[in-house]
């Protein structure tokens, strides 16, 4: 059985918005998702122990280390690096903690710039604006190409994105696995005993999330020139609905969109964290 340990990256006034909008929490969402993976990969049947590293009093079930856990997933979330807050630092302690116990550690979005900024990189806001709806024309590096974390990925994708920020500067020990003209997409990082994969685009959001997420970001695509108005927004958002509720169909919103059909396959869309568990998850849960 693996045993995950799932961050979520937000505070709590950052739960409760999420929960508030999609009806549970990043991490309890992304609990749900790799539950599913684990099962179509194998049967592996998944149990995961979420902790909010944001909070003070966050902690690990009694009697519980970190290196009892097959793997430590964090979450994407609302807060800044930059700001440099408790509830972002008690986050970078977090990871340093996970790397240095030889955990595997897989990120999405906030949690790769925790990796990077933990283990002596930079992330910030990003200087060539942010990504809302999907992060377009990912491209492997050659290092990537070979890579297992992008196994199964073709020589260009699209993926979901939501982010302002980005890392700016890798860390030593680190291996740029993907990028494309707006930021890095995609590293490894080898720290101590510790390995963390981790992507900048979100594999683990379904399209109906993803324009949740769009609605709650309105305010930053339309600073950031991505869409004209809320109108716009609203109208992004809803295409995404109705391609989520119907994979077979749609070809019109899929052209709109410069999306290939790829994007609606749950396996496709999620290979990321397919191959984290499947490749260093699993062996490490087998070999316990």
């Amino acid at each position: 059985m693996l045993n995950l340990l799932v961050a979520d990256g937000n505070d709590r006034d950052g739960r409760a918005r999420h929960t508030d909008a999609t009806g549970s929490t990043s991490a309890e969402s992304y609990a749900a998702i790799l539950g599913e993976i684990a099962r179509a990969r194998g049967g592996a049947a998944c149990t995961c122990t979420l902790v909010s590293p944001a909070d003070a009093d966050a902690a690990l079930p009694e009697g519980t280390e970190l290196s009892a856990y097959s793997g430590l997933v964090m979450t994407g979330s609302t807060l800044k690096l930059a700001d440099g807050s408790p509830a972002v630092t008690r986050q970078i302690d977090l990871m340093r903690a996970a790397l240095a116990a030889g955990l595997p550690v897989f990120g999405s979005c906030w949690g790769m710039q925790v990796a990077a900024v933990a283990t002596g990189g930079e992330a910030g806001p990003n200087p060539k604006g942010g990504e809302y709806g999907f992060a377009r024309d990912l491209e492997p590096t050659p290092a990537g190409r070979a890579h297992p974390l992008l196994a199964g990925r073709p020589d260009r994708f699209d993926a979901p994105a939501v982010h302002g920020d980005a890392v700016l500067r890798l860390p030593a020990h680190a291996t740029l696995l993907a990028s494309n003209a707006c930021s890095i997409q995609a590293i490894a990082i080898v720290h101590g005993p510790g390995v963390f994969w981790g992507t900048q685009y979100h594999p683990e959001t379904d399209l109906d999330v993803l324009g949740i997420m769009l609605r709650m970001s309105a305010a930053e695509m339309i600073a950031d020139g991505q869409c004209a108005d809320e109108a716009a927004v609203a109208a992004f958002a809803d295409d995404l609905t109705r391609l989520h509720a119907d994979r077979a169909g749609h070809p019109d919103l899929l052209a709109r969109h410069r999306l290939d059909a790829q994007i609606l396959q749950d396996a496709d869309r999620r290979r990321e964290i397919g191959n984290f568990l499947d490749l260093i998850a699993m062996p490490r849960q087998a070999a316990a």
